[in-house]
């Protein structure tokens, strides 16, 4: 029986806090979906949500799918309604999708005290309204909500809905962890006494896991061990509370770890570039430790690492990183070793390791300055002209020297705050005086200098502070404390890079890491 990759990011997903997809969004989503080759993309709920019913309507022109289908998400009929005289029945069928999957309750306490209907009743609810769907030609998967709850309470009853729905032609029933209260190990438990209690086979049998207890992902691949062909998940793990299963690790886990052959050819790869795709639609940061797609997933600190990385990059990775797209970094730190400075300098193009001086050297400043406070994981850019200042042709020069900077902050009667900074600096043997205003110190000093060099270095124009971080270093309290601040910097053609300054005023520190921004940024523009 084929394997199915089913993803339900634009309904279960969408039910995320914060999260909010236009119909444009959730075009946009499923086109990323289909790249990734998932089997099935459950769109929405048709005639109950608007948004929906308009996804679907304009799916059927604007969306050319070449892996996936369309699904159309919708209850039973209700209780005491006939499926022909039912709307949402009739929302499902107007979506035109090839596949519908039924919300279905399979837990009698939620039938009885939820529905307030009965238990014969909830069973022909999903017999008449699986069938009525099969007769017009769709293909249906019913969710068994709250199945694992209501097998713990009344086995028997739970497994009556699922032999109804199948029976009435459902090609899956997917046993949904509604509470996401499973674990493992009572998830293979379960399956294997539905199915010797039923006769059916696992392969007929889904799994729709939440993270409540942090196991959405074992619980998929538990239940995938024990026979199930059929998996639910959302992009990133988004989902109500805690989230749903993250389909990104599990389809990484069945290819990589079970060697099932889960998505075609090529797929895989794509994996990262999706993840953050949706991350951006959905306007979440996308999670550097998650598996397998984080930008940490394969980043190494420790220098043993980092030793044994030099003899096989495997030796501490657990699968090789492109395999999904990913790639592995070596982070300098104060733990680093001479291999680690070693490999982040090969990561970076430069050949350190050619010249053992220099490398001895560019060691001990980056342990000296992390004891300092500095931190060089996060400012590639800043690591790079701290390399290159030890090799043979040297650091790229700076722009300008500093002849001196002034910052003043005033707060004026109707509470506006305003801060303006003068620099005073040299280029080549010009004098230049230049005063700004800006939101904050750090803003002012930054739009000043850049208004003395823009005249002599007009590819400034191009680049923008996208992001400034202060913290407070371990150790130090107070308006006193040391602090280090770290700068990204962009050029507008998608290109961005990180720098570090640290000393005990925040405004010298964030001095640092600018001219550290504009050195590397004008070196790497005019290379």
């Amino acid at each position: 029986m084929t394997f199915q990759v089913y993803d339900t990011t634009l309904r279960d997903g969408a039910q995320r806090e914060g999260v909010s997809y236009s119909v444009v969004d959730k075009l946009a989503v499923a086109r990323l979906l289909d790249e990734f080759g998932v089997g099935f993309i459950e769109g929405g709920w048709p005639g109950a949500v608007p948004k929906d019913t308009e996804f679907f309507r304009r799916a059927r022109t604007d969306l050319d799918l070449n892996h996936a289908v369309l699904v159309a998400f919708g209850a039973t009929r209700r209780a005491g309604l006939g499926v022909d005289n039912d709307p949402q029945v009739h929302g499902l069928l107007a979506a035109e999708t090839p596949v519908v999957t039924l919300v279905a309750k399979a837990d009698l306490r939620h039938v009885q005290r939820a529905l307030r209907t009965t238990a014969e009743e909830n069973l022909a609810m999903i017999h008449d309204t699986v069938t009525y769907l099969v007769a017009e030609g769709r293909r249906v998967f019913v969710d068994g909500e709250h199945f694992f709850d209501g097998y713990r309470d009344d086995p028997t009853y739970t497994s009556s809905v699922v032999e109804a729905a199948l029976a009435a032609g459902a090609e899956r029933f997917v046993l949904c962890d509604t509470n996401g209260g499973m674990l493992p190990s009572q998830v293979t438990a379960v399956i294997a006494d539905l199915t010797a209690r039923l006769g059916v086979a696992p392969e007929q049998l889904g799994i729709h896991g939440q993270d409540d207890t942090a196991c959405a992902v074992a619980n998929t691949i538990a239940a995938v061990e024990a026979g199930v062909r059929h998996v639910q998940g959302t992009a990133n793990g988004y989902g109500e509370r805690p989230g749903n299963a993250d389909l990104f690790a599990v389809v990484a886990n069945l290819q990589l770890k079970l060697g099932l052959p889960v998505l075609s050819a090529g797929c895989l790869e794509r994996m990262v570039r999706v993840s953050r795709g949706i991350a951006d639609i959905a306007n979440i940061a996308p999670d550097d430790h998650q598996a397998y797609v984080g930008a940490a997933a394969f980043a190494h600190k420790a220098g043993l690492h980092a030793s044994a990385i030099k003899v096989d990059p495997l030796f501490y990775n657990h699968v090789d990183p492109q395999a999904v797209g990913n790639h592995m970094r070596i982070l300098v730190t104060e733990m680093a070793g001479r291999a680690s400075i070693e490999l982040k300098s090969r990561e970076l193009g430069l050949a350190l390791a050619d010249h053992p001086e220099a490398l001895n050297r560019v060691t001990k400043r980056v342990k000296d300055l992390e004891a300092a406070g500095w931190s060089f994981e996060a400012a590639d850019a800043s690591f790079e002209l701290l390399v290159r200042s030890e090799l043979p042709d040297g650091a790229p020069a700076r722009p300008f020297t500093l002849e001196s900077y002034r910052i003043l902050v005033e707060h004026r009667e109707d509470n506006a705050v305003v801060s303006e900074a003068t620099v005073k600096i040299r280029i080549g043997g010009e004098r230049m005086i230049a005063t700004a205003e800006g939101n904050g110190p750090v803003n002012a000093l930054d739009e000043a200098l850049r208004v003395g060099l823009a005249r002599h270095y007009p590819e400034l124009r191009d680049f923008e502070l996208a992001d400034y971080k202060v913290r407070i270093l371990e150790g130090s309290h107070g308006t006193g404390a040391v602090t280090r601040v770290l700068v990204e910097t962009a050029d507008g053609a998608g290109r961005d890079w990180t720098t570090v300054g640290v000393h005990p005023n925040v405004v010298e520190a964030s001095w640092g890491a600018l001219v550290d921004a504009l050195t590397y940024g004008l070196d790497r523009a005019r290379t």
